[in-house]
């Protein structure tokens, strides 16, 4: 149940990597999930790094050059401070559901997934209905890498970040992410996410991963196979804007280590491209 609780959040990125790649406007970056930002007035260079959120511990690597990178650091800046009670409080508060799933579904859309619950989780709606909708998503997401042993990439940053003494903030709060995801989904698109999911979409994400294919792994995660434009620009675009009207004042005076989900650094409105629209000199570490 820990685990599932704070999957609610970091694992949400992968619920959205379910179908196969689409074609986008921007050009291929670079294979690497580390990049170093300078220029622009720094003193000293941060980076820019993008996690799958979990993978099982057999797929998990942390990059030498990553390695260095943290450890040159001396601030964290994650999605959400998982590391603040208040945040963990809150996650887990919203990780059940206002009223039962049996009363907020219609009737369709519930069977379907209790139906997708069996296949794929070898659970039934009985068992999570008091679970919000995205809880049971990350739950059958989980499900979908085929191991009991996962790990979550925030949560190994936040361990050595504590031992190190350094400091940890979020860009954005565990509140201010679930609104922005129910705000971005219907319930009965949520549930055709779900259908799509399966152990070989969630390897090919894992295989691009391991890769540090960055362009693939945008594509997946905007096929508009699953997702709309409106909402690849409530989940993605307007997030990493907003992001950017933080970032600057964070890596203004030290080095900071930024961890992100890999589908928020390309794009046009990624925050790669942003941070060179800004003025910042944002290259990739390839070893």
């Amino acid at each position: 149940m820990k685990n599932l609780i704070k999957s609610a959040v970091i694992g949400i990125t992968i619920i959205l990597s379910t179908a196969t790649h689409a074609q986008t406007k921007s050009p291929k970056l670079e294979n690497s999930l580390l990049w170093e930002v300078s220029g622009n007035g720094l003193s000293k260079p941060s980076y820019l790094y993008g996690t799958i959120h979990m993978i099982c511990s057999t797929d998990y690597f942390l990059s030498e050059k990553a390695k260095k990178a943290f450890e040159s650091s001396s601030k964290l800046i994650l999605e959400i401070d998982l590391s603040d009670p208040k945040q963990m409080t809150d996650l887990q508060q919203m990780a059940m559901g206002k009223q039962p799933l049996s009363k907020t579904l219609n009737a369709q859309d519930l069977l379907k997934l209790d139906n997708i619950l069996q296949k794929k989780a070898g659970m039934t709606i009985q068992q999570v209905d008091s679970f919000s909708l995205f809880t049971v998503m990350s739950l059958i997401s989980m499900k979908s890498f085929g191991c009991n042993d996962l790990k979550f990439y925030e949560m190994s940053f936040i361990e050595t970040a504590k031992q190190r003494k350094l400091k940890i903030a979020g860009l954005e709060t565990v509140k201010e992410q679930m609104n922005m995801f129910e705000n971005a989904y219907s319930d009965t698109e949520m549930i055709k996410i779900l259908e799509e999911l399966s152990k070989e979409e969630t390897d090919k994400l894992v295989a691009q991963y391991k890769e540090e294919n960055i362009t693939a792994l945008y594509n997946i995660t905007t096929d508009k196979k699953i997702i709309t434009e409106e909402t690849k620009k409530t989940i993605l675009d307007n997030r990493n804007q907003n992001w950017l009207k933080t970032i600057p004042e964070l890596i203004k005076n030290e080095s900071t280590f930024i961890a992100v989900g890999s589908a928020h650094l390309d794009g046009d409105l990624g925050i790669i491209n942003l941070l060179r629209k800004a003025g910042y000199t944002v290259k990739p570490v390839m070893n």
